[in-house]
C-alpha cells in the first residue's frame, strides 16, 4: 500500500511542474554537447577533460537513479523530486561560475545526481497522482516533454553560446528548474506505507558497480579498447552488479525488489528505451557529424534536417496515448513502434555525400514516429504494472536502464564508427578524425566514402538490434497461456449462450 497523498493536490500544476523538469534534464544533455567547443576554447582544455563535461553528468545520472527511486518510496516522491531539482539547479549554477575544467566537471557530476532525483521522483509522482486514462495522458505528455528537451537543447544552446556565451546555457537550465521548484508546494506528497531504512550497502554496491561499468565503456574510445584499464573497470563493475543482485535477493528491505525484474512484462517495457537508444539517440549524436563532414552541410542546416526526426517525437506521444485510451493494444503498438525505428534506420542507408535534406526525410520521419509512439505509452504501461508503493523503485529502475544504455551505446557506437572507417583509411588517427566529421585535406572524396560505408554498416546493425528487440518484446508482452485459455473459455461460453 501507499499512504494517501498528503496536502492539497492540483493535477494541472503537478503535471506542469513535472513536465518542466522533464524538459530541462534531457536539454542539459543535448545542449551541453553544443557548448563543448566554446568551453574548450574559453577554459583552454581539450580531449578527455573536456569530454567529461558530458561523461560526468551521464555517469552520475545513471548510477544514482535506482537509489533515488527507492528513496522516493521511503522518504516521499515530492521530497525526492524537490531535492533532486535543487541539487540539479545548484550544480548548474556551479557550472556557470566554474573557473576551470575540473570544477566544471564536478559541477556537472552534481547536476547528474540531481537529475536522478528529478526523473525517479517525477515518474513516481505521475504514477501515483493520476489513474487510468489520465495517467496514460500524463505519461504521453512526459514523453513529449523529454523529447522536446532533447530536441530543443542544441538549438537553444547554440543560440545562447553565440550571443551570451557557454555559461548562459547552464544558467538557462538552472532557471527552468528553479521555476519548477516554485510549484512543488502544489504537489501532494506520497510514500510507501511501510518505510524501512534505505539499503545503504546495496546502494553503495550498485552505484560503484554501474559507475565502474559505464566508466570502462566510456573510456574505451579514449584509452583504446585493448587497454588493460577498460576490461578491468568494466569487469569490476559487472562483478559488483552481480554482488548487488545477490545482496538484494537476501535483503529484508531491498533497494531493488527482484520480483520486479522477474515480471517479464515489466522488464520488457523497461527495455523499450534501451532499444530506442540504438535507433534514435545514436542518430541524434552522430548524424549531424556526418551531414556536416561528408555532406557539406552547415551546422545550422544539419540541425534543421534533424527536425524531420525530432518533430514526430514531440507530436506522436499524445496521439499514441489517445489511441490506447480508445482501446488500442499497447502489446501491439510498442513492438510496431520499434519495428518502425528498425525500418527507418535500414532505409536511412540511402544517405550519401550528395544526399539532399528531402531525400532522407522519409527514413527520419519514420524513425521519429516510431520513437514518439514508444515514448508516449511505454513508461505509462510499465508503471501501470507496479503497485503504488513501489512506484519510485520502478521509475528508478526504468530510467537506470534508459540513461545507462544511452551512455554505453553512444560510446560503443562511436568506437564502432571509428573501427569501420579504419578499414578504409591509413591510420586510427585519421579514422577518428573522419568519424568526428573532419574530412578536409587531400583525398576528401575517399574519406567521405569511407565515412558513408561505416555509417551504412552501423545503420544496418542498429536496424537489426531494433528488429530483434521488437520481436523479443512482442513475445514477452504476450499474455501467459492460462490467461489466453481463460479468454478463449469465456468467449466459448458467450457464444454458447447465444
Amino acid at each position: 500500500m501507499t499512504t494517501a497523498p498528503t496536502g492539497r493536490s492540483r493535477p494541472v500544476i503537478t503535471l506542469t511542474v513535472v513536465l518542466l523538469a522533464f524538459v530541462t534534464v534531457p536539454m542539459s544533455i543535448s545542449g551541453a554537447a553544443v557548448a563543448l567547443p566554446d568551453i574548450g576554447e574559453d577554459l583552454h582544455t581539450a580531449g578527455a577533460p573536456l569530454q567529461w563535461v558530458m561523461n560526468a553528468y551521464n555517469l552520475t545520472f545513471a548510477s544514482f537513479m535506482l537509489v533515488a527511486g527507492s528513496a522516493a518510496d521511503l522518504w516521499g516522491r515530492r521530497r525526492t523530486f524537490a531535492a533532486g531539482a535543487a541539487v540539479f539547479a545548484a550544480g548548474s549554477l556551479a557550472a556557470v561560475a566554474a573557473p576551470g575544467i575540473v570544477l566544471l566537471d564536478l559541477a556537472r557530476a552534481l547536476s547528474g545526481i540531481g537529475s536522478a532525483g528529478v526523473f525517479a521522483g517525477g515518474g513516481a509522482i505521475l504514477a501515483t497522482a493520476f489513474e487510468g486514462a489520465a495517467r496514460t495522458r500524463a505519461f504521453a505528455a512526459m514523453g513529449s516533454a523529454a523529447g522536446f528537451g532533447l530536441a530543443a537543447g542544441p538549438t537553444l544552446s547554440g543560440w545562447l553560446v553565440g550571443t551570451l556565451g557557454w555559461r548562459a546555457t547552464f544558467g538557462l537550465h538552472a532557471g527552468l528548474v528553479v521555476v519548477a521548484l516554485a510549484g512543488v508546494g502544489f504537489i501532494a506528497e506520497s510514500r510507501a506505507e511501510r518505510r524501512p531504512r534505505l539499503d545503504a550497502t546495496g546502494a553503495a554496491v550498485f552505484v560503484a558497480g554501474l559507475g565502474l561499468l559505464v566508466l570502462g565503456v566510456v573510456q574505451g574510445p579514449e584509452w583504446g579498447w585493448s587497454s588493460p584499464g577498460v576490461p578491468a573497470l568494466s569487469g569490476a563493475g559487472a562483478a559488483l552488479l552481480v554482488l548487488f543482485a545477490v545482496l538484494q535477493s537476501r535483503a529484508a528491505a531491498p533497494l531493488l525488489d527482484l520480483s520486479l525484474v522477474r515480471n517479464r512484462r515489466f522488464l520488457a517495457l523497461c527495455t523499450v528505451p534501451v532499444v530506442t537508444t540504438f535507433g534514435f539517440v545514436t542518430l541524434l549524436s552522430y548524424l549531424p557529424t556526418y551531414l556536416v563532414g561528408a555532406g557539406g552541410f552547415s551546422p545550422q542546416r544539419a540541425g534543421t534536417v534533424l527536425l524531420w526526426m525530432t518533430v514526430p517525437v514531440l507530436l506522436a506521444p499524445p496521439l499514441a496515448g489517445a489511441l490506447v485510451n480508445r482501446g488500442a493494444s499497447t502489446r501491439l503498438l510498442i513492438p510496431s513502434s520499434l519495428a518502425m525505428v528498425a525500418a527507418g534506420n535500414a532505409w536511412l542507408t540511402v544517405i550519401g555525400p550528395s544526399s539532399s535534406a528531402l531525400s532522407i526525410a522519409g527514413p527520419l520521419l519514420l524513425t521519429g514516429l516510431g520513437v514518439g509512439v514508444s515514448f508516449g505509452i511505454g513508461d505509462g504501461a510499465a508503471m501501470s504494472l507496479v503497485e503504488p508503493e513501489r512506484a519510485g523503485m520502478a521509475a528508478g529502475f526504468l530510467n537506470t536502464l534508459r540513461i545507462g544504455s544511452e551512455a554505453i551505446v553512444i560510446a560503443v557506437y562511436g568506437a564502432v564508427l571509428v573501427s569501420l572507417v579504419g578499414t578504409r583509411v591509413d591510420s586510427r588517427e585519421v579514422a577518428a578524425k573522419v568519424a568526428a566529421g573532419d574530412i578536409s585535406g587531400k583525398g576528401s572524396d575517399a574519406l567521405a566514402a569511407a565515412f558513408t560505408h561505416a555509417l551504412h554498416l552501423a545503420l544496418y546493425g542498429t536496424a537489426a538490434v531494433c528488429a530483434v528487440g521488437a520481436l523479443v518484446i512482442a513475445a514477452a508482452l504476450a499474455p501467459p497461456r492460462h490467461e489466453r485459455e481463460a479468454d478463449e473459455a469465456g468467449e466459448a461460453v458467450l457464444l454458447g449462450g447465444q
